[in-house]
């Protein structure tokens, strides 16, 4: 039985997936990722939409992740044998169905890459996929694809197809349809400005996620994980990190100029903007700044122009984002917690957003969100902070009950005895 576009239905269940090709990261700033095929070759479509997202001002840790994702969806067309110009919305439907359903591949560890070992599960899935951390209640990454990555996966391979059919270099259908309703136009063509923004579906193929509310440390387990940090620059980093509320990879840009120590104030250049924009620290955070520089002079460069973090061992290099994150779980796993870089800019946000003499919209310029209706999520209720509150509601019905009666009572009290006369149970 042949499907609708007269092709032999493609049967997901058998189809394997292997890891095949790479993303890979070059020294030249003209083209800082390249993808590479099975053979170790430059995808030459991947190459040309890599260049247009950087001539439009994506940063490179975009290009990364564009790159990746599509990694991901030529793997699985040279697993289905169909190259990357003649793919078909038969294609992207079997593609999504794919990340829904298929367990996500196991990744094999460098260090067995060659040996038998490799044969045998990693040491990334060997741990228990989707428990909750009894230390942060925040599930380790399980078995499947998350509905974030699909969303992600279906936004970049319509764009990527979009950029081919524009310029006339793939197929003149793309394969990742938007739905009908939105083929004629754009999203938020029509936007009332002083309405806010509403969600609007707009691949066919897009899942439903559901909005996440921001996740913050508390003050306990934030003393516990600060000093459990093993160095001046992680203290400093950290520090920083939960005063200004900036992103790891804006922190990590920072240059020896950038610290203003009189104004406390240090500057980064925004992910999304690329402007650069001083934001306000904490007093202590200069404080671990200053014991780091003076353990590194001599050491490393210390000019305006020069990085600002660097590596603790030699040969000392500038201190990258994956050394970071690597440094911060090493600490989580001496409390067996779970939680991220980004965790920590949750925590600012959630600290200056609950301060009453604190406008909202200060806390969104430190933020650097583009609508305010971002950092309102900041001010939804924490979990653990609403149970306590019940609680506390529960006790104080319950001493109240439990106090003796005003003289001027004439209503019968709420109290279990009087349960039993309203329905019958008590002496006449």
């Amino acid at each position: 039985m042949t499907g609708w576009d007269g092709r032999e239905p493609r049967d997901l269940a058998m189809l394997t997936v292997p890891m095949v090709g790479s993303v890979v990261e070059t020294d030249d700033p003209w083209e800082p990722y390249r993808l590479l095929d099975p053979a170790d070759v430059v995808v030459a479509s991947v190459a040309e939409y890599l260049k247009d997202l950087q001539a439009i001002g994506r940063p490179e840790t975009t290009q990364r992740s564009y790159a990746l994702v599509l990694l991901r969806w030529y793997r699985f067309l040279w697993a289905a044998e169909i190259p990357w110009d003649q793919a078909t919305r038969v294609e992207a439907r079997d593609f999504c169905r794919w990340m829904q359903v298929a367990d996500k591949p196991a990744r094999v560890h460098w260090r067995h890459q060659n040996t038998a070992a490799s044969v045998g599960p990693s040491v990334s899935s060997a741990r228990i996929p989707g428990v909750a951390n009894p230390v942060t209640g925040k599930r380790s990454p399980g078995r499947k694809y998350a509905p974030t990555t699909r969303l992600h996966s279906e936004t970049v391979l319509r764009s990527f197809y979009d950029f081919h059919r524009d310029s006339d270099s793939g197929p003149m259908v793309n394969p990742f349809p938007l739905v009908r309703e939105r083929r004629g136009g754009r999203a938020h063509a029509h936007h009332n400005p002083m309405e806010p923004y509403r969600a609007e579906r707009s691949g066919l193929y897009r899942p439903t996620v559901a909005t996440r509310l921001p996740r913050r440390i508390p003050d306990d387990r934030f003393n516990e994980l600060f000093a459990r940090l093993p160095s001046h620059r992680d203290r400093a980093l950290v520090a920083f990190y939960v005063s200004t509320g900036a992103r790891a990879s804006e922190l990590l840009g920072s240059r020896g100029g950038d610290s203003d120590v009189g104004q406390q104030l240090i500057t980064v250049i925004r992910k999304g903007t690329r402007v650069l924009q001083p934001v306000p620290a904490s007093p202590d955070a200069f404080v671990w700044l200053r014991l780091y520089q003076a353990q590194m002079q001599g050491l490393v460069p210390a000019g305006r122009d020069d990085p600002l973090w660097w590596t603790l061992r030699r040969p000392f290099r500038p201190l990258t984002y994956p050394t970071a994150y690597r440094m911060f779980q090493r600490v989580n796993a001496s409390l067996g917690a779970n939680w991220s870089l980004h965790d920590l800019r949750h925590t600012a946000a959630y600290r200056m957003a609950r301060d009453p003499d604190m406008p909202l919209t200060d806390v969104q310029w430190v933020l650097g969100h583009a609508q305010l209706t971002t950092t309102q999520l900041h001010l939804s209720p924490v979990p653990e902070e609403v149970i306590a509150s019940v609680l506390a509601h529960h006790a104080r019905r319950r001493e109240a009950r439990e106090a003796p009666p005003t003289a001027d009572t004439t209503a019968t009290a709420y109290r279990p005895e009087s349960l039993n006369v309203l329905f019958g149970g008590g002496a006449a």
